[in-house]
């Protein structure tokens, strides 16, 4: 696994230990049961995966490279890197600027560019209408291309199921800077549908059967469809692709309940003429923190934490899966724990910020909390985090010591 050349503050003691510890008992990644770090008082159970996985190290390394290969230079970000407030914060206060914000809304003219400016593109990819914008000026986007080697990989599978007539099923968010991408680059050879959630797999279902009409379809999807896409014909031979910080179990829900849909309107034999294997477009690094949080949920916990972006998708996603058990707390960086008693989160339904009372139960023996955070955000901020809350409660035992009571536990599964 390459190793990125990221600044060091994104580092921090206790996260980037712990990580290296597991790493070197378990190379393979074949044990999903979490770490536990116990100080007496209070317990903590962190996922066996979480935080920056390789597309976000890789377009952080890339970013910080342009800023220290360029200096006098403008240098613009087509949009935030990655969905975390702090990351992007640091860019800007290097005088990196944002051409567009997350919804695609333009900040800054591309007219106002020149082929001496610096454009970074970020993680999530860009579309070809865009990039063939930016490379008319004359501006190199190959040099300082951030995106994600798991995007463009989708990307790849989408093109192949275009050159075979297939449609593609983009199950992802509509205005999400990435499922933009997959969109335009898979209409250059496809159709292309994109769907949010299983409830709308099941509307198109009944387009498929004939139950719902090519009017009611074209009103149902408003705007999430190609130019003269026309279901009577188009979906006769689809493939599901996914947006890569979807849930992973979801997109496989969908592209398993469209094939049944296929199968019982085509029969068996005949299904690979109507819908396509794509499981290999689902993302490693995604699926493998979806699995190792939904491992959380066999603990006894008396609440999660949940570290990152409030418009980040994935660590939405997190949340999702650990409110299903536990009070599940969704925060931005370690200021949101306002003390031992109040905690400002996020609420994923409302869209907005709820503050809440006496999040940390009162106990006689120890608290135990699940603390995990999605794909963009950095370890030093989960370390402020843990670092906080063991400032409420007076441990009893040094992170030198929990760290000894981890090796020892690491000793015991070898």
């Amino acid at each position: 696994m390459k190793k990125f050349d990221i600044p060091l503050f994104y580092r921090s003691p206790i996260i980037s230990e712990l990580k290296v510890k597991r790493k070197i008992n378990d190379p393979r990644k074949k044990d999903f049961s979490p770490s536990v770090l116990d100080f007496g008082k209070l317990k903590f159970y962190i996922p066996r995966h979480f935080g920056f996985c390789y597309g976000v190290e890789n377009a952080i390394e890339i970013a910080y490279k342009a800023i220290n290969e360029n200096p006098g230079k403008r240098i613009f970000l087509l949009s935030e890197m990655i969905h975390n407030p702090d990351v992007n914060a640091d860019l800007l206060s290097r005088g990196v600027c944002f051409l567009q914000d997350t919804s695609g809304n333009q900040l800054i003219s591309f007219d106002s560019l020149t082929e001496e400016d610096i454009v970074v593109i970020p993680a999530f990819g860009t579309t070809l209408e865009i990039e063939q914008k930016i490379k008319s000026i004359g501006v190199c986007v190959e040099k300082y291309n951030t995106t994600c080697p798991f995007v463009e990989k989708v990307w790849n599978r989408s093109e192949k199921l275009g050159v075979d007539q297939h449609t593609i099923i983009v199950h992802g968010k509509f205005n999400h800077e990435e499922t933009r991408a997959t969109f335009s680059r898979s209409a250059k050879n496809a159709h292309v549908l994109i769907l949010k959630d299983i409830e709308e797999a099941k509307f198109l279902a009944q387009v498929i059967n004939g139950e719902k009409s090519s009017e009611e379809f074209h009103a149902f999807f408003k705007g999430k469809y190609t130019e003269n896409f026309n279901p009577a014909v188009d979906l006769e031979k689809i493939g599901v692709v996914n947006q890569t910080t979807m849930l992973a179990t979801e997109t496989q829900e969908i592209a398993d309940f469209l094939r049944q849909t296929m199968i019982a309107k085509y029969g068996e034999s005949t299904i690979k003429n109507h819908i396509a294997d794509t499981r290999d477009t689902l993302c490693y690094a995604t699926n493998d923190n979806q699995t190792a949080n939904l491992e959380l949920l066999q603990i006894p916990a008396d609440f999660a934490i949940v570290v990152g972006g409030h418009n980040s998708s994935n660590t939405t996603h997190l949340v999702e899966i650990l409110e299903t058990k536990f009070p599940t707390y969704f925060i931005e960086t370690a200021q949101e724990l306002l003390s031992d008693t109040r905690i400002q989160s996020f609420d994923i339904h409302q869209k907005k910020l709820v503050e809440f009372n006496d999040y940390m139960p009162s106990s006689n023996g120890s608290l135990s909390v699940i603390v995990t955070s999605g794909a963009s955000c950095p370890d030093a901020i989960v370390d402020n985090v843990i670092q906080r809350l063991i400032s409420f409660v007076n441990p009893t035992v040094t992170i030198e010591e929990a760290f000894t009571q981890f090796d020892a536990r690491l000793s015991i599964k070898e």
